[in-house]
């Protein structure tokens, strides 16, 4: 299944009176990880969530789902490396805490921080807004300090640096950095979830 066909089951069988944007979240984290699952992975290791955290996340946003994505969560994730786990707990500590949601979405964007892209990319996003919404709803004290709108990636790695007693950068201040571009350097670039249909696109082409 690509990306673009599990975006589309999954929304096709979302529970009607969920939240849209939640929804759509889920669904494209989701659907990364379907996609990939597909060449040599699993769906609960590339989602960050162990098999029963995905069935109950599954049953309650995509109900008419749940069968299918039981088959394709065959098993648990191996446990996550040092730095997937400081990044869950640094959105933990800073979650809003007005929806249960949060919990699998820490654990879901911490795994997904671990792959190569803007981390919007990684999460399956149109675009960096979305990923500042999604952290602004659920995170909003983490996004609040984030005033200089430095890059997710490595304004999550600062701050576990921080509080861990070292320093990320030798730079008396980011205007004086010469490597002021790779924390706040434009991230902009192609959607991965329109990336995987461009290249099946292509691959179809006479």
């Amino acid at each position: 299944m690509t990306g673009n066909e599990a975006y589309r089951w999954l929304i096709g069988g979302a529970a009607p009176r969920a939240d849209p944007f939640d929804l759509h979240v889920v669904a494209s984290i989701l659907a990364l990880a379907i996609a990939e699952s597909g060449r040599g992975g699993t769906v609960p290791a590339q989602a960050g969530l162990d098999r029963a955290a995905l069935l109950t996340l599954g049953g309650e946003l995509f109900p008419a789902c749940r069968a299918g994505l039981a088959a394709l969560a065959e098993a648990d994730p191996p446990a996550p490396e040092i730095e997937q786990s400081s990044v869950r707990d640094l959105l933990l500590a800073h979650a809003t805490g007005a929806r249960a949601l949060e919990r699998p979405l820490a654990a879901m964007i911490a795994r997904r921080a671990m792959e190569p892209d803007h981390l919007w990319q990684d999460l399956g996003l149109r675009d960096r807004g979305e990923l500042c919404t999604l952290l602004e709803r659920h995170f909003a004290p983490l996004a609040r300090r984030n005033t200089g709108n430095m890059k997710w990636k490595r304004f999550f790695y600062r701050l576990i640096c921080e509080s861990e007693g070292f320093v990320l950068c030798a730079a008396p201040s980011c205007s004086a950095c010469a490597d002021f571009d790779m924390c706040f350097g434009d991230e902009s670039g192609e959607a991965r979830l329109a990336r995987a249909a461009n290249g099946i696109a292509a691959s179809r082409a006479p």
